[in-house]
């Protein structure tokens, strides 16, 4: 592909798959990450990976960041805003506003800073693409939610508010929002509704599954391939669009 990639939180879970992806196609991968000991697992286990530890919710780190990352890959033409965290659970009335403020720094101040320093980079590819890492939640209400939801509707508006902006340039800008994602972080969940309601394992996740027409959780590997075609010429007519893979959720479970 020859592409020159950066992956936000790219040591880990989805992030992980999409570096990987794009590293087997043969771009050229930068990844950053808050945890070290991965990023240094990652650059033994995939050739050429260049990373930097980075925490988004600080702007300084952003900036360096960026900058570094596209100094050592020659350019930039993909950027891949991955980096999120889940927040709280808890009626909005008992969320502690540290709580709420921190998911916000993260997962929109950090997905707008790091995006805002990589356009001008951007613009000088021949086919700049940035790649949002929304969610289910972004396309639904969510109990109990309130503050993981709110921020991945608004990577949504920030993703079609970036298409309009950019297209200009030739950028194109998508968000891709998977539904419940297989590995330990949904099995833990899982478990954790298990004991709270005397259930079984198994029963909550028949209950998880009761949502969606297709029934399993989503493959991290599926979600980076998604990832890889968006960045694609094949997907050059592609943007400002919201991309669900979640097996046709019908709610937030």
């Amino acid at each position: 592909m020859n592409q020159k990639v950066l992956v936000t939180a790219g040591a880990g879970g989805i992030g992980l798959e999409i570096a990987k992806a794009f590293a087997a196609n043969g771009a050229k991968v930068f990844v950053c990450d808050i945890n070290e000991a991965a990023l240094k697992e990652l650059e033994q286990n995939v050739s050429g990976v260049i990373t930097r530890v980075c925490d988004v919710s600080k702007r300084s780190d952003i900036e360096s960041m960026v900058k570094f990352g596209a100094e050592a890959l020659g350019g930039l033409d993909v950027l891949v805003n991955n980096a999120g965290i889940s927040g709280p659970t808890a009626p909005v009335e008992e969320i502690n506003p540290d709580d709420w403020e921190k998911v916000m720094q993260v997962d929109i101040n950090g997905t707008f800073n790091v995006t805002r320093m990589a356009i001008p980079f951007l613009k000088k590819s021949s086919a700049g693409v940035i790649i949002n890492m929304s969610s289910l939640a972004g396309r639904f209400g969510y109990e109990n939610r309130s503050p993981y939801s709110t921020a991945k509707w608004g990577i949504v508006g920030f993703t079609k508010t970036l298409s309009i902006e950019l297209g200009k340039y030739g950028i194109r800008a998508n968000a891709i929002l998977p539904g419940a994602v297989a590995g330990p972080r949904i099995d833990k969940v899982l478990q954790g509704r298990a004991d709270a309601n005397h259930t079984t394992f198994e029963e909550e996740k028949n209950n998880a599954m009761s949502i969606q027409s297709l029934k399993g959780f989503i493959d991290p590997k599926d979600i980076a391939a998604l990832a890889v075609f968006l960045a694609s010429n094949s997907a050059k007519m592609i943007s400002g669009q919201i991309i669900p893979i979640d097996g046709d959720a019908q709610k937030a479970s």
